[in-house]
């Protein structure tokens, strides 16, 4: 099974990767590997999911919010694999939560993106990762992740 494949039978649909919105590129290539920006848990519609993990935001919701973020990231990652099927192995994250001072349970909040990478990469989605807190983040979105990936040749 490829992995679009696998995007497919878990009933998931990527859209198309939004404009950056500053001066710089959604993803770099450099030989086998490509470096995504940060991406948010942007909804097709365009609407952002904000608010601070530990205050207005549970866990469990930012679980979600990170798991979109994540389709986001494959949305980018498609662009610039040109398919996902063109994907070796993911191979770090570093996973921004937008939390509260007292919040400790940001790995549990970037499992969201990490759990999706498994689910449709299987083993290749396996990746090194930090989860972090931070005490804001652009536009209040709840997670912020950015990606580094291993191309086919």
């Amino acid at each position: 099974m490829t992995f679009t494949d696998r995007l497919q039978a878990l009933g998931l649909q990527i859209s198309p990767p939004p404009a950056p919105i500053a001066n710089f590129r959604n993803f770099v290539r450099v030989g086998s590997l490509v470096f995504l920006s940060g991406q948010g848990p942007r909804e097709t519609d365009g609407s952002l999911h904000t608010g601070k993990v530990g205050a207005e935001v549970s866990t469990e919701d930012a679980y979600q919010h990170a798991r979109l973020t994540g389709l986001n990231l494959l949305s980018v990652l498609s662009e610039a694999a040109g398919g996902l099927d063109n994907v070796r192995q993911a191979v770090k994250l570093l996973g921004l939560v937008n939390a509260t001072s007292n919040f400790t349970d940001h790995p549990a909040v970037i499992n969201g993106c990490s759990d999706l990478f498994v689910s449709v990469f299987g083993d290749a989605g396996h990746h090194a990762r930090s989860a972090i807190g931070v005490g804001s983040l652009p536009n209040n979105i709840s997670v912020e992740i950015e990606a580094i990936f291993e191309l086919n040749s």
